[in-house]
């Protein structure tokens, strides 16, 4: 149904003053494009990634993670994820309706205005960064509100004119925990940052999958992923390989820091390994693309069902084994 509502039938009333029903689905049909315009997926990784870093900020302070300020610091960073996801569809609407998997959010096609869509975003950050304030601590609610900022301020106008710009858009993309972990300890400390780091370092083999996935889109929308300034594959799988290596030590600082023991210490090595071992199978890109996109493709599918599988495995098992330290 489109989101307007079907067209009227003659068993309307005729008067253009005539009471009228609200149409079927109406409700319905706006509830699933603010799913999309706040893009409710990636805002539920977001609220899973603080969950994590509160649950291990909180254990440190020997605090029991079930709390009114968990509650609060979920929400507010979630709403503050979504309206920041909510402006930057607003900003790339035009991009989005050139792109396949892209030209159906609501934004692209008018079902949802640019006022509606700027108003409810800019509602939901002031929302969530004034419960954040008011409920965790400032240093929580600022960074959020920076990140917020830093995503759709200079992340979002980079895409379309340098690669680059998935360098800086992995910095918001990785600060949940810590924002989790600020928000149960009121303070910046290593292990936090360590969280960051392993957030930080995860999302460029998963990146890298993506736009290699979607180059023609991102081609036809003038973003300039690597894949699509250097077609050819090589810079793509240069960088997703040495992500995946540095992924291994990276996932151990937690060990170095001394908050989880020997058992997690042995799944970060394993994961790790797995995750390596896809990206090395997707490096074959650049020969496999010689011979079939689909090839390709599958390569990279397979790359980044992996990531998706690996981090909030490493993530629960990190929790865990905090509790032990065995």
């Amino acid at each position: 149904m489109r989101a307007d509502g079907e067209p009227g039938t003659a068993a309307e009333p005729a008067h253009p003053h005539a009471l009228r029903a609200p149409k079927a689905g109406a409700t319905a049909s706006l509830l699933t494009d603010y799913f999309e315009l706040f893009k409710v997926r990636v805002t539920g990784l977001v609220v899973m990634t603080a969950w994590a870093g509160f649950y291990l900020g909180s254990m440190r302070s020997g605090v029991s993670s079930v709390q009114p300020k968990l509650l609060a610091a979920l929400v507010g960073i979630g709403m503050v994820s979504a309206g920041a996801a909510a402006l930057n569809e607003a900003m790339e609407r035009k991009l989005d309706a050139k792109m396949i998997r892209t030209a159906q959010r609501p934004m692209a096609t008018g079902r949802i205005s640019l006022l509606h869509g700027v108003a409810v975003a800019l509602a939901a950050i002031a929302g969530g960064g004034t419960l954040l304030a008011l409920q965790t601590n400032p240093v929580t609610a600022w960074l959020t509100l920076l990140t917020a900022l830093l995503y759709v301020v200079l992340y979002t106008p980079l895409k379309r004119l340098t690669t680059i710009a998935t360098f800086i858009g992995a910095f918001p993309g990785a600060m949940p925990p810590l924002l989790g972990w600020t928000a149960a300890r009121g303070q910046i400390e290593w292990q936090g940052v360590a969280l960051f780091a392993i957030l930080f370092v995860w999302q460029f083999p998963h990146f890298m999958a993506i736009s290699w996935l979607y180059r023609e889109d991102y081609a036809r929308a003038g973003i300039r992923m690597l894949p699509v300034v250097q077609p050819d594959g090589w810079s793509t799988v240069l960088e997703a390989l040495t992500y995946a290596v540095l992924m291994i030590p990276v996932s151990l600082l937690p060990v170095y820091l001394h908050m989880v023991g020997r058992t997690y210490a042995v799944a970060a090595l394993v994961l790790g390994a797995a995750y390596l071992a896809y990206t090395i199978r997707f490096a074959r890109i650049p020969w496999a693309s010689k011979r079939s996109q689909a090839e390709s493709k599958m390569y990279a599918r397979d790359l980044l069902k992996v990531s998706v599988i690996y981090l909030p495995l490493l993530l629960t098992i990190l929790m865990l084994n905090a509790a032990g330290r065995r």
